[in-house]
């Protein structure tokens, strides 16, 4: 059948060999001919693109800050206790980094990779567990501790000093950068409470209890023998000195007198939780200026140390 039509060739074979590409679109050629030495070309970077890798570094490092926050506060908003205002716990402050390792914490509290671990007290400001206090000044020497205090709406006033009797809180890191937070609540409460998994954990309750557990922190390993000479010096500074008669009271000096005849500390030649106690103990029930000698000289060499001194200016 014929062609309806005829259409003329627009090029000739030589002309369309010549002339048309051999690819669909050319790319700058990556590799340097051998032997020279001309440098390769580079592309220049758009400065748009890199002010969006910028801002997108900026927003991953904002969303990490904010979730470290949140898991941490969320311990707090899921218990009662927890009607105070916590819009200050975060600082971006500077702050000069400590070289403190963490792994004990890690392993005695459990590792929780992007939040803050929390340890909340309940404490009535009427008798305060100045025990607490020592050793929440002997971790800041080992940890990186953001530590708060605040009043619970069942209190109605709290004296000046023990709203800052964790000193000036003035330079603060980003919350995700400490490894212990440290929050004290002043509230109306029979006994001393302590939780640092409100989650998974029933609150420890008892000065003694709490500073047997904020002590072990440090990590330190006693054999049976003087794990129970410790625990039974913090029952004994508990129970009889702080709240017994006054005959049980001279009872244990004595026995505070005998045995500090014999070494330098309560038990062994370290200080222990016992010694803490015991030395808050007697500051409270004002029996320490009538104490035996050895008792003294013990008294002296707790009050050398930067905590306890610390402490003696809440007592004034």
């Amino acid at each position: 059948m014929p062609a309806m039509y005829k259409v003329r060739p627009l090029h000739s074979a030589g002309v369309l060999a010549e002339h048309l590409p051999t690819c669909m679109y050319p790319l700058p050629n990556l590799h340097r001919a051998p032997g020279s030495a001309a440098p390769l070309p580079q592309e220049e970077v758009d400065p748009s693109l890199q002010a969006l890798e910028s801002r997108q570094e900026e927003i991953l490092k904002r969303l990490y800050e904010l979730k470290s926050a949140v898991d941490g506060l969320s311990k707090m908003i899921q218990t009662p206790d927890a009607d105070f205002d916590v819009t200050n716990i975060i600082q971006t402050d500077e702050f000069s980094p400590l070289t403190t390792n963490g792994a004990d914490l890690d392993l005695m509290l459990g590792k929780d990779y992007g939040a803050l671990k929390d340890v909340v007290i309940n404490a009535n400001p009427s008798l305060p567990p100045l025990s607490l206090l020592v050793i929440h000044s002997l971790l800041c020497e080992r940890y990186k501790i953001l530590s708060a205090v605040h009043t619970h709406s069942s209190v109605k006033s709290v004296p000046e000093n023990l709203l800052k009797c964790f000193g000036e809180q003035t330079k603060k890191q980003p919350r995700h950068e400490y490894q212990l937070g440290f929050t004290l609540i002043w509230k109306d409460v029979p006994k001393p409470q302590m939780k640092f998994s409100i989650q998974t954990m029933c609150p420890i309750e008892g000065e003694g209890n709490i500073a047997r557990f904020l002590f072990s922190l440090f990590g330190q390993k006693y054999n049976a023998v003087t794990s129970t000479l410790i625990d039974s010096w913090v029952d004994t500074a508990i129970f009889q000195l702080k709240e017994g008669s006054s005959k049980e009271r001279g009872a244990v000096l004595r026995s505070m007198n005998a045995a500090l005849g014999k070494s330098s500390w309560l038990v062994g030649n370290e200080l222990t939780v016992a010694d803490v106690v015991a030395w808050c103990a007697l500051q409270q029930t004002g029996t320490a200026n009538t104490a035996p000698a050895n008792v003294q000289k013990w008294m002296k060499s707790c009050e050398n140390l930067a905590p306890f001194s610390s402490v003696m200016k809440l007592l004034k």
